[in-house]
């Protein structure tokens, strides 16, 4: 019968791709990681990856026993922590958008480390596109991402959290002539955009095609922060998500100004494995965003008179 911990090592190699990165991950050398995988398909009686040079790729079989195998890992994880059922400990390792991390999702973070000491969350800043891949092939156990514009694999699922409406900034110095009416400055002012590669650079795009508007391309850049910062600096102006818990209004550079007609909004969710060993986590994760969300859409209470 395989042990758990030859599990982790088929695990690590389908994270990695070489024995030898899983080697590295898990303390082995390359060779025993070699022996415990032969053992593994033996025990099995079935070839869970072709070889070639050095990377391993996983087949068919392989693939088809990967969800149980988290399963199996996710259910012995549980019943080392039977002590402690209602706390969550061990590592996570997440991508995060940095814009999230600037706002809700970095609350939502330290609310559940605080609850949790024995929480240990490993923080990766990137796109949502990159993550994406990341997240399919285990590098990450689940990623804080925008809404994919294409179909996600089934192996995938995508939660929503927040939603951050679209919105135009404008410098409060600039350096170039500035219209007082929104779409006249978007036609006319020198326009930082942001990467229309990405699936944010696409909302924009959903944007400028809702207001009919053509835009004069000043620079192209992959970081909301950064183009913030230039057009704090009076260089130009931008589209940009609204940040969640970021408070523009009181920002004595910048102007925020709603787009007439425009109802894009930048949705941001939790992505991850439809099964995987950290989903108590994720869970928790997106409890806190619905109960937020319960506790804003209450009414106020009323005032006694």
């Amino acid at each position: 019968m395989p042990s758990i911990r030859t599990f982790k090592t088929f695990l690590a190699v389908v994270k990695h791709g070489t024995f030898a990165g899983a080697g590295k991950e898990i303390g082995l050398t390359s060779a025993a990681v070699g022996l415990q995988i032969r053992a593994l398909e033996e025990e099995l009686n079935q070839v869970l990856f072709d070889r070639g040079g050095r990377s391993v790729v996983l087949n068919t079989g392989g693939r088809r026993i990967v969800p149980q195998v988290e399963e199996l890992l996710r259910r012995f994880e549980a019943m080392t922590h039977s002590e402690s059922n209602d706390e969550l400990s061990g590592t996570v390792v997440m991508g995060a958008l940095v814009s999230a991390l600037m706002g809700a999702f970095a609350d939502a973070l330290w609310s559940l480390k605080h609850a949790h000491p024995k929480l240990e969350v490993q923080l990766f800043a990137g796109l949502s596109s990159d993550f994406a891949h990341q997240v399919e092939h285990g590098e990450l156990d689940a990623a804080v991402v925008t809404q994919s514009p294409r179909p996600l694999p089934s192996s995938l699922r995508w939660t929503p959290l927040y939603n951050e409406p679209m919105v135009l900034i404008v410098p409060r110095a600039p350096h170039f002539p500035l219209a007082a009416d929104p779409l006249e400055i978007l036609r006319n002012s020198p326009f930082i955009r942001f990467d229309r590669k990405t699936w944010t650079g696409r909302l924009i795009k959903d944007v400028l095609t809702q207001c009919k508007s053509t835009v004069i391309d000043e620079m192209e850049l992959n970081s909301v922060e950064a183009i913030v910062e230039i057009v704090r600096q009076g260089f130009g102006i931008s589209i940009v998500p609204q940040l969640a818990n970021v408070n523009w209004a009181r920002d004595r550079s910048l102007v925020v100004m709603h787009l007439p007609g425009v109802d894009v909004q930048r949705r941001v969710g939790l992505l991850e494995r439809t099964r995987h060993n950290r989903m108590r986590f994720t869970g928790a994760l997106k409890e806190y965003f619905a109960v937020k969300q319960r506790s804003e859409a209450k009414p106020p209470p009323r005032k006694r008179r």
